[in-house]
């Protein structure tokens, strides 16, 4: 913008043969144009870059060093490659080497558990340390290193389920993916919301599922159970209907509420303006929940299909 100093006719430039019988009034006349002339091309350049800041795209999570949902998208998918991919080395390990497993899985099928067990006890220590460190220090290094463990057990106890019941792997993928679109959608769209009563909640019942949990793995182990049951209290039935059924649709409801959570927290990480690093954390969380709905998805369905 020109300053408007200059449009008073007394700075305005002058016919040369009405100031020639002025000494020096030519030069006068030159310096005068000149400074006109650098004004004006120093508001040029100064209009040039307010248009090019302007025009520039806005700053994003890189140039801000800001947690973004962007960002912390492209991470929670950068962590879901790794973990196909390890998966697909579970998934081949579990089965011998092989792509699709046997039919008749009774006779011929021997498993390889390792994949699993490594799998699930390298993903469990990994996920206490992150979780228990995170407030000092985020290390993507070990988040990474969590992601490629749980594709192997999420590989292995995949192609021991395919082999027993070819199929149900599909099955829970689909009803996976179907529960946390839906969750997603309903939380953009302002529908559910995490709340603090809701919150202590699912944290009692997280509770109570834990020691469930552990409780039931105590009887299998320590064969208190009767060896028919292959799911152990979860095979056990009230009035015709197994108890893994009714187990599992509340755990389910919790994981939906669970994802509910972890959106929120990237919401307010966001809102915040919480340093980029912290998009880890998201990922991660998301990355620990929707593991964990999958894998009581796939148990529900192999209770349902083992009992017909």
């Amino acid at each position: 913008m020109s300053n408007f100093a200059f449009n008073n006719p007394a700075f305005q430039q002058q016919d040369p043969r009405n100031v020639a019988t002025y000494p020096g009034a030519p030069q006068g006349a030159q310096g005068a144009q000149a400074a006109s002339f650098q004004h004006g091309t120093m508001d040029a350049a100064a209009n040039a870059q307010l248009e090019g800041m302007y025009a520039a795209p806005p700053a994003g999570a890189i140039e801000t060093d800001r947690m973004s949902v962007e960002d912390t998208v492209w991470k929670t998918a950068g962590l879901f490659a790794i973990l196909l991919v390890t998966a697909a080395v579970g998934w081949f390990l579990t089965l011998g080497g092989v792509a699709a497993p046997e039919q008749n899985p009774y006779d011929r099928f021997e498993p390889n558990l390792l994949p699993w067990i490594v799998g699930a006890l390298g993903g469990f220590v990994l996920a206490m340390v992150i979780s228990f460190t995170s407030r000092k220090k985020v290390r993507p290094a070990l988040i990474f290193a969590y992601a490629a463990f749980e594709g192997l057990f999420i590989g292995g106890i995949s192609a021991f389920f395919e082999a027993i019941w070819p199929g149900i792997v599909m099955q829970a993928t689909l009803a996976t993916v179907s529960v946390v679109g839906v969750t997603l959608a309903l939380f953009a769209s302002g529908k559910i919301r995490a709340s603090k009563k809701a919150t202590k909640i699912f944290m009692i019942a997280m509770v109570g599922y834990l020691v469930f949990s552990l409780l039931n793995l105590v009887l299998m182990w320590t064969g208190v159970l009767p060896q028919g049951q292959a799911f152990g209290l979860y095979s056990a039935e009230i009035m015709g209907i197994p108890l893994g059924l009714i187990i599992g649709v509340l755990v389910v409801i919790m994981a939906a509420y669970s994802l509910v959570l972890d959106f929120d927290q990237i919401q307010q990480g966001v809102r915040n303006g919480a340093p980029r690093k912290y998009g880890w954390l998201g990922a991660f969380g998301i990355m620990v929940t929707v593991v964990w709905l999958y894998v009581e998805i796939l148990r529900i369905i192999a209770i349902v299909r083992g009992n017909n």
